[in-house]
């Protein structure tokens, strides 16, 4: 072989070298980097009026809070529902809008920062739903546990400007007396005036601008919304009923805050019960009631939306159907 031919076939070798080492490199996928979940709002119709759900954010307890269940017991409840528990029982945290036609109604308004980083996103989901916090009349809210009152302002600030606030006598009261810390044994007394302070400070705007309707047991309706008593979880909750061309929505507030545990469970009470027998005899009474009658239910504890029914085939033991996705 000439020298001509040595480097031909040396060219030619590199160059499919080359060319190997270029495809593959060509081969190697760009790496796709993680998306992140779209904004947390559903609208469903009932009759002319149109729900729509706001997700605050994704909640984890611990099991601990659930009473009268052996941690087995727990473990197989959860594990049937698959059921991820390696943060604790995840729970939701929802709030709803009712449009109406002619008014902008609110249920509850979420944890806004008074739980941490990941609560606080009903503001902007609202706004991402279509809706302006200017549009909202009033809003109802179904006790005052930080994780449904401090939505409803920031820094001091109304969040909801040209709304009134709906809040049951008995209720504000407890929180807002300042006698009640008496009652309460030393050891919870420095968590419920943590909690009062978070309270105070969300409502100050509304109360400045004379905006706070404190409602009896002696005015148990609004316009289309009754109100339902359903105490227990704390002295003054109340659920909201919606009645609307011949159907029905409940927002029932904190009656229940596992899907799993406490459908399957109804008389595991929970740590933020103020009254946890209370809080069990109004759970299984309302299950028994919603079960039978089959209203579409609104609960800010439950897998977002938040909406679907209540079904029992025996009024021992209950399950949790969520609405069918409907675009």
């Amino acid at each position: 072989m000439n020298i001509f031919n040595k480097s031909l076939v040396a060219l030619l070798l590199a160059s499919s070298t080359l060319l190997i080492n270029m495809n593959s490199y060509a081969a190697e996928p760009a790496p796709i980097s993680k998306q992140k979940q779209v904004a947390g709002y559903y609208h469903q119709q009932l009759g002319n009026t149109q729900i729509t759900a706001l997700l605050d954010g994704t909640n984890y307890l611990n099991p601990s809070m659930f009473k009268g269940l052996s941690e087995q017991q727990k473990t197989e409840i959860l594990k049937k529902y698959y059921a991820d528990q390696a943060k604790g029982i995840q729970t939701s945290v929802n709030a709803f809008l009712i449009n109406t036609g002619n008014q902008l109604l609110m249920v509850d308004s979420g944890a806004a920062s008074c739980f941490g980083a990941h609560l606080g996103s009903i503001y902007n989901n609202l706004k991402a739903s279509g809706y302006k916090p200017e549009q909202v009349n009033e809003i109802f809210l179904t006790h005052l546990h930080p994780d449904h009152v401090c939505g409803i302002s920031n820094n001091g600030v109304a969040n909801y400007p040209n709304a009134s606030l709906h809040i049951a006598k008995t209720e504000y009261d407890y929180w807002l007396n300042p006698n009640t810390v008496k009652k309460i044994p030393k050891e919870k007394q420095t968590s419920f005036l943590d909690t009062v302070e978070k309270i105070k400070a969300a409502l100050a705007p509304y109360e400045k601008a004379k905006k706070v309707k404190v409602f009896s047991d002696k005015s148990l309706a609004f316009g289309g919304i009754e109100f339902k008593p359903s105490f227990g979880h704390t002295p003054g909750h109340y659920s909201f009923k919606l009645k609307s061309d011949g159907q029905e929505a409940v927002f029932i507030g904190d009656i229940v805050h596992s899907h799993t545990l406490q459908f399957d469970r109804p008389e595991t009470a929970i740590e933020f019960d103020v009254d946890p027998k209370a809080a069990v005899q109004t759970r299984l009474k309302h299950f028994t009631e919603y079960a039978k009658e089959g209203q579409l239910i609104a609960a800010p504890h439950l897998p977002f939306p938040g909406l679907g029914h209540i079904y029992s085939k025996d009024g021992k033991s209950y399950q949790w159907i969520p609405v069918h996705f409907k675009d």
